[in-house]
């Protein structure tokens, strides 16, 4: 009931506080839309080019490709070899990771081996490539070297993290 109210609640106190003030808060809103739009057109770019790159790199099959010679390594390690794209994909989309998790929940199941490591490096990681190119590109930043170098450090401690707990948990 109460989470229902919230937000007109807070509409209520901001149209109420600007009353008080003696904002013209219809021209406030407008403002807002108007730099949110900028905001968009600034960041679709960046989104455009991010998804099409994805998209020709998830059709083109080259990681299952240049990873087949690990199968056997992953094979007596009961991994399957769909995880390691999802470990390199997670950190450029968030939407292909989630794309091969249900792959994998599809051909293993959600609570095998593989369906709990995929999730697990899922919640590990974060899109970090993505979310450069969202939010840098949104404000022209172009040095983002340290950045890009420690988030994709911390993905990679992650996944790695992922594979050791659920293996000393699941296995």
């Amino acid at each position: 009931m109460v989470a229902k109210l919230i937000i007109p609640i807070f509409i209520l106190i901001i149209i109420f506080y600007g009353l008080i003030k003696k904002i013209d808060i219809y021209e406030s809103f407008l403002t807002g839309v108007k730099e949110g739009l900028v905001t968009v057109y600034n960041i679709c770019p960046s989104i455009i080019a991010m998804v099409f790159a994805v998209n020709i790199f998830l059709n083109s099959n080259f990681l299952e490709n240049i990873f087949s010679f690990l199968n056997p390594l992953l094979l007596k390690l009961n991994i399957p070899i769909d995880i390691i794209p999802m470990a390199l994909l997670r950190p450029i989309s968030g939407t292909a990771s989630l794309s091969i998790m249900n792959d994998i929940f599809s051909k293993y199941g959600p609570d095998s081996f593989a369906g709990l490591l995929s999730s697990t490096i899922q919640g590990s990681t974060d899109t970090t490539i993505y979310v450069l190119a969202l939010y840098y590109g949104s404000v022209r930043i172009s040095k983002i070297k340290h950045t890009l170098i420690n988030g994709l450090f911390a993905d990679l401690v992650g996944i790695i993290t992922s594979f050791i707990v659920v293996y000393l948990l699941f296995c």
